[in-house]
């Protein structure tokens, strides 16, 4: 493995810092949906379009760490935690974490970790949304309706996490490089490419 792939304590540091800091997000974010079960009981799969705040870690791993592994590990400890903290979906979070992760991972590995640009952050969100939907369409919504339900709620996520996880993790990857404190990572030294 050459320098540009190895990970250092610091890629592992503020990668699991990434995670614990999106696992509280997590156990914030089961409350909100259940709290919005109401709101989109008109259209159930509507509900999707505020999944992606679960897909972010994946998509922000891999723009802040740039190695192999690190949208999967992000997201996997992500969901390890918020199962720890009392998820109301159980352990069953994190095989599904991992797959979400995978979805991201898969998009960087196939730029060779050297494309961290919207475009990427994007498809990195869509393709995470899409693995987090294929794990939903076998695990969770097996006994739903396939056209009036399952395929919407395919789609739906994959909108939610081009937005939130791929727009709106690269905009978050951004701003925290604005700050200084990833000064230590391309990500940081790469304050105005866009």
């Amino acid at each position: 493995m050459d320098n540009t792939t190895r990970w250092r304590t610091i890629d592992i540091v503020v990668a699991s810092v990434i995670a614990v800091a999106f696992s509280v997000v997590f156990w914030a974010w089961n409350i909100v949906w259940r709290a919005t079960d109401p709101v989109f009981a008109f259209f159930p799969p509507a509900q999707t379009l505020i999944y992606g705040v679960w897909l972010m870690p994946a998509v922000i791993g891999g723009l802040v760490i740039r190695k192999p592994g690190a949208a999967i590990y992000c997201e996997t400890l992500a969901a390890v935690i918020s199962a720890l903290l009392g998820s109301q979906w159980g352990g069953t979070v994190i095989p599904q974490g991992i797959v979400q992760g995978l979805g991201a991972e898969l998009v960087f590995a196939a730029l060779r970790y050297r494309s961290f640009r919207l475009p990427t952050a994007l498809l990195a969100g869509a393709l995470t949304g899409l693995s987090a939907a294929l794990f939903d369409f076998f695990v969770w919504n097996v006994g739903t309706d396939l056209a009036s339900y399952r395929i919407p709620y395919a789609l739906l996520t994959v909108v939610s996490a081009t937005v939130v996880a791929g727009a709106g993790g690269w905009a978050l990857t951004r701003a925290l490089a604005g700050t200084g404190v990833l000064d230590r990572f391309p990500a940081g030294r790469e304050r105005t490419a866009v």
